[in-house]
């Protein structure tokens, strides 16, 4: 159970951090930065991975029922829509509320998704988990809190209309239900290619390359289709003909490595995590990717000039994320 817990972190701690090269992207806007990223880390990674690190791939693959497959796809091609979707809300509602909505809809309901599809365990159990949950969800909410008295401050003369308000925050709740087709597609489909992976004689480990490599394609069609759209009507394509375009694609192949390798290290610590990975192991790898970020902007002195108000309530939600994982880790050694 411990090194179960220890891998979620450590997959926590990548996905706080896969997105910092992007900082260091030249003569790319937006769209071209995370196109790229995003075709590398979907479907350049996840087939190098399985060339390499997979005995007998085809195999694997063939050995997985069809009702499994489409439902991965379905829920992966969602989770792709989902994303997308966060970017959306943030230019109507900000970073800080749209990440907190966006995070906080995926923990609560994507740690509840192993428990609809493999039940309940002892109410013991549940409770104590649920309560880590809850107390997470608080302490996401007040990070969100402290972001938005921060940005208040500094943008005092600009106002969010009410109606992109409204706007905002249904596309982040809609999307980060989306978005918990991951960590469906990852239930429904881990055990099965767990077997798969070992009856072709393969480590156990390597289930977690096969179950995202199947995520990772399905949903970057998604993903694709909306970078394609975003680049045709910006007239943005011309951007990649610079002589940045080499340094840039390094960079976000590094972003492409790491959110790649985060995702596989959450899948195995779910494995290892037992009954209620899924749900331990979701909640704890989210939560700690929101702490990194946060704990990141405290490091670059982002919230050096926030009202004490603000910085009071940024503590309490991180303090509160770290209560929350504890109690969860707790919740799932009561087994």
């Amino acid at each position: 159970m411990i090194e179960g817990v220890l891998w979620s972190i450590f997959a926590g701690l990548m996905l706080g951090l896969y997105a910092l090269p992007e900082k260091f992207t030249k003569e790319f806007e937006f769209e071209n930065t995370w196109g790229l990223f995003f075709m590398i880390n979907t479907f350049i990674i996840p087939n190098i991975a399985a060339y390499f690190m997979v005995d007998n791939f085809g195999e694997v693959l063939g050995a997985i029922p069809n009702s499994v497959l489409l439902g991965m796809g379905v829920a992966s091609f969602l989770w792709g829509i989902g994303v997308m979707m966060w970017g959306k809300a943030i230019n109507y509602i900000g970073l800080s509320l749209g990440f907190s909505l966006f995070i906080g809809t995926i923990i609560l309901i994507g740690s509840l998704i192993p428990f609809m599809i493999d039940g309940i365990p002892e109410m013991h159990v549940f409770g104590t988990i649920m309560l880590g949950i809850v107390i997470v969800l608080f302490g996401v909410m007040s990070n969100g809190r402290a972001g938005l008295l921060k940005q208040q401050e500094s943008e005092k003369e600009s106002e969010v209309k009410s109606d992109n308000m409204i706007k905002g925050i249904a596309i982040a709740v809609v999307g980060g239900l989306l978005a918990t087709g991951f960590n469906y597609a990852n239930t429904v489909g881990g055990g099965v290619i767990r077997d798969a992976v070992l009856a072709n004689g393969n480590p156990e480990w390597v289930s977690a390359i096969v179950v995202m490599y199947i995520i990772y394609i399905f949903g970057g069609l998604s993903i694709a289709t909306y970078f394609i759209y975003q680049l045709t009507k910006k007239n943005l394509w011309g951007n990649f003909v610079t002589p940045q375009l080499p340094r840039n694609t390094i960079l976000t192949t590094v972003m492409g490595i790491f959110n790649f390798a985060a995702s596989a290290l959450f899948a195995y610590a779910a494995f290892r995590l037992g009954q209620n990975g899924g749900t331990v192991g979701y909640a704890i790898f989210n939560t700690v990717s929101v702490g990194v970020a946060i704990v990141g902007g405290l490091i670059t002195k982002e919230w050096l000039e926030a009202p004490k108000q603000a910085k009071t309530s940024l503590y309490v939600g991180l303090s509160c994320m770290v209560l929350g994982i504890t109690v969860i880790a707790f919740g799932n050694s009561l087994i």
